[in-house]
């Protein structure tokens, strides 16, 4: 039976109205100090290219790729793309980097706040949003943001302690999607979640252990889907900062999915649920 729980799901207080000062947003600032980065992948580095927020130092390709950079549609303040040979190209980025013969020098992305998010989300009728507690494989989180994308999520928050930075191994595992769906970094992910409750999210915790599972839970509306990581999964104040725990049901020859295939099938539960109803 779904579980709409109206009598349990809680009717969070829009911001501003819970008797508490409204939380500002804040002016975006950049992350890493402001350090550039290079982006590498042909669909990573041509994404980069194409968004208008994104500032381009260098566009380098090598000898025979030219014809990547054919179908970008110019915009200003874009170099001119450079041409070099792949041991140069390799030179310059991360060794054993996987650049398909394109790379991008880029400067990082403005970090959005949770309240942006949630202020972005309250403009919706419906919206998803991923919470990441302890992740911290650069590779499972550009996983992640290739589901996000995919399924139509509106942000993906994480802790900022501990995270890796959008480096060029994330930009490249989330093929393109970290030009899409903003990576937003919290302080404080209980806070956070507190943040999308007065912003009238639903927060639902991802637990091997809970009584519900994610096909009886209510999706509707405003969501935060939290997960943990690998094999720690949530922590205590993080589960005692959602409204429910949920599971996903799985073969008890398998103690738990990573944490990317979790998040997909997460997402496009949640996904399902809205063209459905």
């Amino acid at each position: 039976m779904l579980i709409r729980a109206m009598s349990k799901r809680k009717s969070h207080p829009p911001a501003g109205r819970s008797g508490r000062p409204e939380n500002r947003p804040q002016p975006p600032a950049p992350r890493q100090g402001g350090r550039d980065l290079w982006i590498y992948g042909r669909h990573a580095a041509l994404a980069a290219v194409a968004n208008p927020a994104r500032t381009i130092r260098r566009i380098v390709v090598t000898e025979g790729n030219q014809g990547d950079l054919a179908g970008i549609q110019r915009r200003d303040g874009l170099p001119r793309p450079e041409t070099l040979d792949r041991r140069a190209l390799d030179g310059l980025l991360p060794r054993d980097a996987v650049h398909q013969g394109i790379a991008v020098l880029a400067a990082p992305l403005p970090d959005l706040s949770v309240a942006q998010v949630a202020e972005a989300a309250a403009a919706r009728g419906a919206a998803t949003v991923l919470v990441l507690d302890q992740a911290s494989d650069p590779h499972n989180i550009g996983a992640v943001l290739r589901s996000a994308a995919a399924f139509g999520a509106a942000a993906v928050i994480m802790q900022d302690r501990h995270a890796p930075e959008a480096t060029g191994a994330v930009a490249k595992a989330a093929s393109g999607a970290l030009e899409t769906v903003p990576l937003v970094h919290a302080t404080n992910l209980s806070r956070a979640l507190d943040e999308l409750k007065q912003a009238g999210f639903w927060c639902l915790g991802f637990d091997g252990d809970a009584q519900t599972t994610l096909a009886e839970a209510d999706l509707s509306g405003r969501v935060a889907l939290v997960l943990g990581a690998e094999g720690a999964g949530l922590r205590r104040l993080v589960k005692e900062h959602c409204d429910v725990l949920v599971r996903i049901p799985i073969a008890r020859a398998m103690e738990s999915l990573n944490l990317s295939n979790a998040a997909a099938v997460a997402l496009y539960e949640s996904a399902r649920r809205l063209t459905t109803n």
